[in-house]
C-alpha cells in the first residue's frame, strides 16, 4: 500500500514537472527559438533560413510597408540566388530577426538635400562638393544674420518710440488729429518691418536646414571615407552619434537590423542586403564594388565575386 502511494506521488511529481517545463517552454517560446536558431546557425550556418519579421516601421520614409516588404524580399534573393539556396524566411509575426525602418535626422537631411537638386555618393569628390556648398552657405548664413539683427534693432528701436508716444497721448486723453494720424503712420511701418523680419527670419530658417543637412552629411562621408578633419557644426542644433545607412545587432535581447537613411530604392536594397550578410555571419571585406563592403557606394545588384566566396565559405557550400 506504501509503495503504491509513493509510486502515484512520483507520478504526480513527474506530471507536475511535465506541465511547469511546458507551461516555460511556451511561455519562452520566441527567445528559446531564437536562441536555437542562433546555435544553429554558428553550428551548422545556412542550414535552416533565418526567419524575420517587420519591426519599427516609419511612415515618413514615403514608402509603403508593403514596398518595404518587396525591398527585403529583393535583397534576399541578392544572396540566394547565385547558390540556388533558402537563406531567409519572411513570417508576419515572430520572426527571429526584427527588421526596423527609423526616420531621424540622417533621412532628413537626405531628403532636404535631394529638394535642392544634391546628389550623394561615398566618395571624395561629393564630400569636396558638399564641402565647399557647406561653406559657402556658412559665409552667407553669417551675412544673412548681420542684415537681421540691423533690421531687428531698428525694428525695436522704432516700436519704443511709438509705444512711448501712444502712453504720452493716452496720458492726456487721446491726441490731436495730426498726431494721431503720425502715430497710425508709424504704426503701419511696424507692421511692414515685421512683415520684413518674418520673410527674412523665413529665409535664415531654411538656410539654415539645408546647412544642418550638408553637415550632417560630411561629418558621414569624413566617417565613412577615413578622413581626418574635425566635425561640421550644425546651426541652431547638434546631432550627435555616427552617421550609419544601416546596423545590424546581435545580444542577449535578439537579433535586429535597423535602416535609418536611403537615397532611392537601389540603394535601400542594397543596405538591406549588406545587413543581412552580417545576419549569415559575413564580415567586412575589401572589394568596393562588393555587398559587404563597408561603404554603399557601388550600383551592381548582384554578388561580387569576393561576396560569393565569402558565403561559400560560411556556408561549406563546396565548388
Amino acid at each position: 500500500m506504501q509503495n503504491s502511494r509513493q509510486g502515484r506521488a512520483s507520478i504526480s511529481l513527474v506530471i507536475g514537472w511535465v506541465i511547469v517545463l511546458g507551461g516555460f517552454g511556451y511561455y519562452f517560446r520566441a527567445p528559446l527559438s531564437d536562441i536555437w536558431q542562433r546555435i544553429q546557425s554558428g553550428v551548422l550556418p545556412c542550414v535552416q533560413p533565418i526567419t524575420y519579421s517587420i519591426g519599427t516601421f516609419d511612415p515618413k520614409f514615403n514608402i509603403s510597408k508593403s514596398d518595404f516588404i518587396a525591398s527585403i524580399k529583393q535583397s534576399e534573393q541578392i544572396w540566394e540566388s547565385q547558390v540556388d539556396k533558402q537563406l531567409f524566411e519572411y513570417q508576419e509575426n515572430g520572426g527571429s530577426l526584427t527588421v526596423n525602418l527609423i526616420y531621424d535626422e540622417r533621412q532628413a537631411a537626405t531628403q532636404k538635400l535631394q529638394k535642392i537638386g544634391v546628389v550623394i555618393n561615398d566618395n571624395q569628390s561629393t564630400y569636396n562638393s558638399l564641402k565647399a556648398k557647406y561653406d559657402s552657405l556658412k559665409s552667407q548664413y553669417a551675412q544673412q544674420r548681420v542684415k537681421y539683427e540691423a533690421l531687428e534693432n531698428s525694428y525695436q528701436s522704432a516700436k519704443v518710440q511709438y509705444e512711448s508716444q501712444v502712453d504720452y497721448w493716452q496720458a492726456r486723453g487721446g491726441a490731436p488729429r495730426a498726431e494721431y494720424n503720425k502715430l497710425e503712420q508709424q504704426r503701419e511701418s511696424l507692421n511692414s518691418q515685421v512683415s520684413i523680419l518674418n520673410s527674412e527670419q523665413q529665409k535664415i530658417n531654411e538656410m539654415v536646414e539645408t546647412i544642418n543637412a550638408l553637415a550632417t552629411s560630411l561629418n558621414q562621408l569624413a566617417a565613412e571615407l577615413n578622413l581626418t578633419v574635425e566635425k561640421y557644426n550644425t546651426v541652431g542644433s547638434q546631432n550627435g552619434g555616427e552617421f550609419q545607412e544601416g546596423e545590424y545587432r546581435a545580444d542577449i535581447q535578439g537579433r535586429e537590423i535597423t535602416v535609418y537613411q536611403f537615397d532611392d530604392r537601389a540603394k535601400l536594397v542594397r543596405v538591406l542586403a549588406h545587413e543581412f550578410g552580417h545576419a549569415l555571419g559575413l564580415e567586412h571585406v575589401e572589394d568596393p564594388k562588393a555587398i559587404m563592403y563597408r561603404l554603399n557606394q557601388a550600383s551592381n545588384d548582384r554578388l561580387s565575386a569576393v561576396d560569393l566566396v565569402a558565403l561559400k565559405k560560411r556556408c561549406n557550400i563546396l565548388e
